[in-house]
């Protein structure tokens, strides 16, 4: 399989990680313009699963280093599949919540609030697990800064709907999301083989882990989505048939784009984490809410018809964020030293 040694590479694979996380979602936000968010992620998912398949027969089948991904699979441990698989269940369960944050409130409210909130949830999460990796009062003013782009966000926010159900609703479902978030990732980075070349025995490699992570999400759509289908904030209920009768082949494209894009950053974090250094891969990816709100603010004027002083709350979500996630990654002392 293909093994990233190289620092410099795998920094790279981290910022393409950055980039794919905070830009799957302009292929939602096209796609509704046309059908349901509910039918676009029965794509998004197929996307995921085809992507990962992809990488598991190429890059994670090839060469002479580590264990071919089939061969992987018959050695593997069955609890370390089975985590990997409810990964993916805990990661579908938030990025329903987080499509339809998206659909409420738009890119530059749910990913600054949802997955800003799983960002600080995963900090803490990995200080318990190691707290001698970390500079505590460093990584703690991390999170605190993160914790005041989330809030100055929410402002930001409230000040431009006129809603305030619909303004509270979409914040709620961005903290439900986030809060879901913070988890997945641990579970399944925990089956994956610290040892690329020499695998551990009954351990996955990144390319296995990937592709039972997706098979979990693509199960637990059929109940999760399912719901989704049945509850929808404004409009009539979803019909099932409806992604065979109403989906054009270029939706059904764009939907499965979008879950590829996605899965490339997933896949790139685990292939480079190694490589990398957990705190850069961590750090580097989480920027991408960073890069989903300048995509919302920017790009899809979501904030557009917003009142005048609008802007320094956005300016200061950008700042607090940036020093946030500075902060983080240099918290942890194998980046700079104890």
């Amino acid at each position: 399989m293909v093994i990233v040694e190289s620092y410099g590479v795998a920094v790279v694979m981290c910022v393409v990680t950055m980039m794919c996380w905070g830009s799957w979602a302009n292929t939602q936000k096209l796609a509704s313009k046309e059908w349901k968010f509910q039918l676009f992620y029965w794509d998004y998912t197929i996307g995921v699963l085809l992507l990962t398949l992809l990488l598991a027969f190429t890059m994670g089948s090839i060469g002479s280093a580590g264990r071919g991904f089939l061969a992987d699979v018959r050695q593997a441990d069955m609890l370390n599949l089975q985590n990997a698989v409810i990964g993916g269940v805990i990661f579908n369960f938030a990025n329903i919540l987080l499509v339809v944050a998206i659909d409420i409130a738009g890119m530059s409210v749910a990913f600054p609030v949802g997955i800003g909130l799983a960002l600080a949830l995963g900090v803490i999460d990995n200080y318990r697990v190691e707290p001698d990796t970390y500079k505590a009062p460093i990584l703690f003013l991390g999170v605190a800064c993160v914790a005041l782009a989330i809030i100055v966000n929410a402002l930001a926010y409230r000040k431009l709907s006129t809603d305030k159900k619909t303004t509270m609703l979409g914040v709620v479902i961005s903290i439900l999301c986030g809060i879901a978030m913070g988890f997945f990732f641990g579970r399944v980075a925990g089956t994956i083989s610290k040892d690329m070349v020499n695998p551990e025995v009954g351990k996955l490699t990144p390319y296995t882990a990937l592709v039972f992570f997706s098979v979990g999400l693509i199960l637990s759509n059929f109940v999760l989505n399912t719901i989704a289908m049945k509850w929808t904030v404004s409009g009539e209920k979803v019909r099932a048939m409806d992604y065979f009768t109403k989906g054009s082949p270029k939706l059904h494209c764009v939907g499965m784009l979008g879950g590829a894009i996605w899965g490339v950053g997933m896949s790139f974090s685990m292939i480079a984490g190694d490589a990398a250094g957990y705190a850069i891969s961590y750090g580097l990816g989480q920027g991408a809410t960073l890069v989903a709100a300048f995509w919302g603010v920017f790009i899809w004027r979501e904030f557009k018809t917003s009142p005048q002083g609008t802007v320094k709350y956005l300016a200061l979500m950008f700042v607090f964020y940036i020093v946030g996630l500075a902060l983080i990654i240099g918290a942890n002392k194998s980046v700079f030293g104890g």
